[in-house]
């Protein structure tokens, strides 16, 4: 039985966890750099190991290795492209973003960051981000709200998040409860003061960029599908381009590695999964 709380009982445990994040947060040992140039930079041949354009409303996915990078770009438009992911070898541990959030103190995720699995491990650092306008609250589109906002708009075939990614998963040799919650790239959502999401979409333009530092082999798939608060009433999603880039060592004084104590331990624990 659930036992509503008082405005006093809510008012203390906000007052603790914000002292706890105060805490925090002072040991810090980096300011985070404000959002990456545009253009992405150049790449040289050697670099590409693979370039795929995943049309609007489609899937795909692949397998990146450690230190391997995933350059997520808006060369066609906007478009929302949703992301999940799986360690390589072991799929039972996959993308945690409750835990992301938790850990790191904020749902705003841009260069510096670091994607957590499950286990406490960083599955990917952000090391380029030109928006930093991405969901990790919300999720996908499934057929039955898209149904809803698309009913007759275009004619066109509208499929979904969810859908997508359980025929993504079913191809991976997986099943649909191995699905985790689903990181949302160029998904410009925000918390308003009364706690409604909104989308400001003078947060995402042509040509935004992502790059994802892969820190472990992984099964990476996504899902080119519009977001639930896309308030667009026309299906049209614009193709995505996923580059895939050759890996290098980070420097020891690399940004995602160093930025916050957060992620000092979580490498801990990337150290501690290999030995």
């Amino acid at each position: 039985m659930h036992i509503r709380r008082s405005p006093e009982e809510i008012a203390a445990n906000r007052a603790r966890y914000e002292e706890h994040q105060r805490k925090g947060l002072e040991f810090a040992p980096k300011a985070l750099p404000g959002k990456s140039a545009k253009p992405a930079p150049e790449l040289v041949a050697d670099q590409v190991l693979h370039r795929e354009t995943v049309p609007g409303g489609w899937y795909w996915a692949t397998r990146v290795r450690k230190n391997e990078i995933l350059r997520v770009s808006l060369d066609h438009g906007f478009s929302t492209i949703t992301l999940v992911a799986w360690k390589a070898d072991e799929p039972s541990e996959r993308l945690n973003l409750p835990d992301t959030v938790k850990v790191q103190w904020t749902t705003g995720l841009g260069k510096g960051r670091v994607i957590l699995s499950d286990m406490g491990t960083v599955m990917f650092s952000i090391t380029e981000d030109s928006c930093a306008a991405h969901d990790c609250l919300m999720g996908g589109s499934t057929a039955s709200s898209n149904a809803r906002k698309y009913a007759g708009a275009n004619g066109a075939e509208i499929r979904n998040t969810r859908d997508n990614l359980v025929k993504l998963t079913t191809k991976l040799g997986l099943d649909r409860r191995d699905i985790p919650a689903a990181l949302a790239l160029f998904a410009p959502v925000r918390v308003d003061d009364d706690g409604r999401f909104v989308w400001k979409p003078e947060l995402v333009e042509d040509g935004d960029y992502v790059d994802l530092r892969a820190e472990m082999d992984m099964l990476v798939g996504f899902s080119n599908c519009p977001h639930p608060l896309d308030p667009s009433p026309v299906y049209a999603p614009n193709p995505v381009t996923i580059t895939r880039i050759a890996a290098t060592e980070p420097a020891a004084d690399d940004l995602c590695r160093t930025a916050t104590a957060e992620a000092v331990r979580s490498f801990e624990n990337n150290a501690l999964a290999v030995i």
